[in-house]
């Protein structure tokens, strides 16, 4: 089933050490009880971390095991993190993240800008998106009509290796991150265990 498992909104900027997540929303019901907050740690952990290494201007779509991150930073320091299952189309993840940062732009207007609280704005629509922008083919008809996106636009699709820098790993990352707890980080490393040990080839 394709899915978006999670949006967030997030400041970023050069005078930032790190990205703020400035709202959030996440579709965790396909996940145990007991596995929820640490996968809302990790969606967290991996906006951070991308909209991090994305340029201001930029989309890209990183691809980390079976999910995809699609990042969107504006030229006004103004992103957004959409992460979905592989099947997911990008182009519909990009419509979701333009439509989401204009309407938050509308609604809260400059205040972001000074934001220093994690998960502080108040945006109830990011609800709404995450409930319709579950199929992509009913949300696709609406971005035919509504041509937000360029076809033009040049998204980058890159892996999870060359978005870090050079040297860094994942999984170093994860151990050093003070975003995630314990119980995130054994998770964390559950998962990896158990997808590695699962391939069908």
């Amino acid at each position: 089933m394709v899915k978006v498992v999670g949006i967030s909104i997030l400041r970023t900027g050069s005078d930032l050490p790190d990205p703020i997540p400035l709202c959030m929303a996440c579709e965790l019901s396909s996940f145990g009880f007991f596995q929820r907050q640490g996968v809302k740690e990790m969606l967290t952990f991996f906006s951070k971390t991308f909209t991090k290494r994305t340029q201001p201007g930029q989309r890209q779509s990183i691809t980390h095991e079976q999910y995809v991150v699609h990042c969107y930073v504006r030229s006004d320091g103004l992103a957004g993190a959409v992460t979905t299952d592989l099947e997911y189309p990008a182009r519909v993840a990009f419509v979701l993240l333009t439509q989401i940062l204009d309407e938050f732009t509308g609604a809260v207007g400059d205040s972001w800008k000074t934001v220093t609280t994690p998960e502080s704005v108040s945006f109830p629509p990011i609800e709404n998106y995450l409930q319709k922008y579950q199929d992509p083919a009913t949300a696709d008809k609406v971005t035919k009509i509504q041509k937000d996106l360029d076809e033009t636009t040049q998204i980058l699709h890159k892996t999870i290796d060359s978005v870090l820098e050079r040297g860094s790993k994942l999984d170093d990352l994860v151990e050093r991150s003070d975003d995630l707890s314990k119980q995130s980080k054994m998770f964390y490393k559950q998962a990896k265990k158990t997808n590695s040990c699962c391939v069908i080839s």
